[in-house]
């Protein structure tokens, strides 16, 4: 979609993807590709170029589910960050591996740890980190930020921090950490704590998630959803169907 590949993986395909890497001994990160994430890479060719760096890269977003299958593809559902907090501690707690929780505001990472090791007895939590406003300009704060990851040597790295901020942070770990799996899960560390919570299972099915969200963070989230990401879902559906009926009028 856009100027991103997504793949038709559901949310079981996924962890059951990533403990197959764990066993064999290979790493990755997985991108959830939601209307924000595809209209930034849209519009900048190197962050299209980092998603595409990713093992895995899944539609988080209805919009963009249905924009695929107006396309043509075969997507079986969306597979958000917010899921993918749950059901990967839970391979990982299965696996005995280990997790460590990037971003939020202090205290956070550490709350949700301790929530999804409540959840899934077994689950090692090998640490929690909530790096400063702007770490990423200050390389001092950045190395403390990579070397706490390091040190930890975990299996799952949640990073929590909005793209493409986390996808930038998750490409220097992957230099550091090879054989870890990453997510980019942006608010789904938060939610984890207990923070805030998803919308009823129905506004998600209906594709209106936002407007929960919105409702939510209305300061922080107005000018993104309703300024820059409802007009790009338009635009992205219409291509998505043109090109459906374009191709189908081809002989």
């Amino acid at each position: 979609m856009g100027a991103i590949e997504v793949m038709a993986l559901s949310e079981a395909e996924v962890a059951e993807h990533v403990t197959h890497a764990w066993r064999n001994g290979t790493g990755g990160a997985i991108v959830t590709a939601n209307v924000d994430i595809v209209r930034a890479a849209t519009r900048a060719p190197e962050l299209a170029a980092l998603v595409a760096e990713s093992e895995l890269v899944v539609a988080d977003g209805m919009p963009v589910v249905w924009a695929a299958r107006l396309a043509g593809a075969r997507l079986p559902d969306r597979v958000t960050g917010a899921s993918l907090v749950f059901t990967l501690a839970a391979s990982a707690a299965r696996e005995d591996r280990s997790i460590f929780l990037l971003g939020g505001e202090p205290g956070v990472p550490q709350k949700a740890g301790e929530v999804l090791a409540a959840r899934y007895p077994g689950l090692k939590v090998a640490g929690s980190y909530a790096p400063p406003f702007g770490f990423e300009h200050d390389s001092g704060e950045l190395e403390k930020t990579v070397s706490l990851v390091r040190a930890a040597a975990p299996d799952l790295v949640l990073v929590g921090l909005g793209f493409p901020k986390q996808e930038r942070l998750i490409a220097v770990l992957r230099s550091e950490l090879p054989y870890a799996w990453y997510l980019g899960c942006g608010a789904g560390i938060p939610m984890a704590a207990g923070h805030f919570r998803r919308a009823p299972r129905a506004l998600q099915r209906a594709g209106a998630e936002w407007l929960f969200r919105l409702a939510l963070e209305p300061r922080r989230l107005i000018r993104r959803y309703l300024r820059d990401d409802l007009p790009f879902a338009f635009v992205l559906l219409a291509g998505a169907a043109w090109r459906r009926l374009t191709a189908d009028r081809r002989p």
